[in-house]
């Protein structure tokens, strides 16, 4: 951690995942304007939205094999230009269709990028620092989160929202210069034979068709999609549990712990990304605030993280990680359900600070111990796997709320425009939302252990 080329590592890795998680937090603040000067309606918000999700949480997975074949660095700078490539693409977009396959390139570029920053932590640090280092990560990462939410919701009131996305061009210059010039290059020399290409169009066509019936609910176009998303998410596992060299080896699973962090990872994710949804559009469109006082009532929950995840994953190193992973989502939910005080006219230092706060330190308690976890119950040489594995799971379950949400509260077309429709179908939102991070705590006390890496031959077989 102390040497120039730890931080080198850290920097980067941070910087290219920030990028991607300020595009991320941006977009959420700028939603409700993009819809206003595009004409967009609810269904093509979401798949503004979505479009990204999608295709980054089925291409992960062959992202991180992609830096295990080629080296993580080379793979992780890749996706760096394409992202910024398609950023700019979204920032010329000049209707919703347009933005929304930019959105999908991006999605592409992400797939590329964010399992190689962690799986460039876990491959260049020695053991004993890793988890340090993901807080760290974690923590550094959090100032995009922070940062974003502020500059983009001033961006959107006083230059436009185009700008959100013409904000990651000089960010992703800054990550490939260091990329290049300090972070050392790692590979799994073991990696060989074909990419697992049918398991990367099956996930795709599964969480696709899946995402496709959720938003576009009622009628036979919608049934026949699920349906399709259901028979191809049988194949997938079929086509793994036969390839010689699948993208998701389904021997990770056989780890108890690698099993329970990500269904908990689901859970908790999905919660998260149908909050970030929601809460955004609730202040701009119920309580009245404009993009740029939106985004900055975020602001103290990525200070937190700033501030605590690295203290948070040197907690989980000395105690194990079942304790932060199960009262980190529990205190997100109380924090959840504090959110219900927001409607019209809230007092910010009342109703809007206090929720926030605590939903912030539960997350700041939960976030790096989960990472680690993953990370650690998965070998060494699946480090970028697993990673992908735990991201495309965010992902899924990010994309299956925002898809599955509007349409189980409600909402249809533009009522994301009118208050009182949309108060209604938020007050249902925010308790679905409790319920799914509850029950992602519940998973972590019943299931998570202190992880101890499998042999190699186990972790394949």
């Amino acid at each position: 951690m102390g040497t120039p080329t730890g931080r080198a590592v850290v920097a980067a890795a941070t910087l290219g995942s920030g990028m991607a998680m300020l595009d991320g937090t941006v977009v959420n603040v700028a939603l409700r304007r993009m819809g206003q000067d595009l004409d967009a309606s609810l269904r093509e918000l979401q798949w503004i939205t979505n479009a990204y999700l999608l295709a980054l949480a089925s291409l992960i997975l062959l992202g991180g094999s992609f830096g295990d074949r080629f080296g993580r660095r080379r793979v992780f700078v890749v996706g760096v230009v394409w992202f910024a490539l398609a950023s700019l693409l979204c920032g010329i977009a000049p209707r919703p269709g347009v933005l929304i396959a930019a959105r999908g390139l991006q999605g592409i570029g992400g797939a590329l990028l964010t399992p190689g920053s962690l799986a460039m932590i876990q491959g260049s640090f020695a053991p004993e620092d890793r988890a340090p280092a993901i807080g760290a990560w974690s923590g550094l990462g959090s100032i995009a989160a922070a940062v974003g939410p502020f500059v983009g919701g001033a961006l959107v009131d006083h230059a436009g929202w185009r700008w959100i996305f013409l904000l990651n061009l000089p960010l992703a210059l800054v990550t490939v210069l260091i990329a290049v010039r300090a972070v050392p290059e790692t590979r799994d020399p073991a990696t060989a034979g074909r990419f697992d290409v049918p398991g990367a169009l099956l996930a795709a066509t599964s969480l696709g068709a899946a995402t496709y019936a959720l938003i576009e609910w009622g009628g036979t176009p919608a049934v026949l999609a699920a349906i399709l998303g259901v028979l191809a998410g049988v194949a997938f596992v079929l086509v793994e549990a036969r390839t010689a060299e699948p993208m998701m080896p389904l021997g990770l699973f056989g780890s108890r712990t690698f099993s329970a962090a990500n269904a908990m990872t689901l859970l908790v994710y999905g919660a998260l990304g149908a909050i970030t949804f929601f809460v955004v559009i609730e202040l701009q469109t119920v309580s009245g605030y404009g993009a740029l006082a939106a985004g900055a009532s975020f602001v103290p929950l990525t200070v937190l993280l700033l501030l605590l995840a690295s203290r948070a994953g040197r907690l989980g190193q000395r105690i194990g990680p079942r304790g932060p992973m199960t009262v980190g989502p529990l205190v997100m939910a109380l924090g959840v359900l504090g959110m219900l005080r927001i409607g019209p006219d809230p007092s910010y230092l009342r109703d809007v600070l206090p929720p926030v706060v605590v939903f912030g330190l539960g997350l700041a308690l939960m976030v790096a111990p989960l990472t680690a976890t993953v990370l650690a119950a998965a070998p060494d040489h699946n480090a970028g796997i697993a990673s992908g594995i735990n991201n495309a799971v965010a992902r899924a379950g990010s994309l299956l709320a925002v898809a599955a949400l509007p349409v189980l509260v409600g909402l249809h077309g533009k009522e994301y425009a009118d208050p009182v429709a949309f108060q209604h179908s938020y007050t249902r939102a925010i308790l679905v939302c409790a319920a799914l991070l509850a029950a992602g705590g519940i998973v972590s006390w019943v299931a998570i252990r202190r992880p101890t890496p499998r042999p190699v031959e186990q972790a394949l077989d």
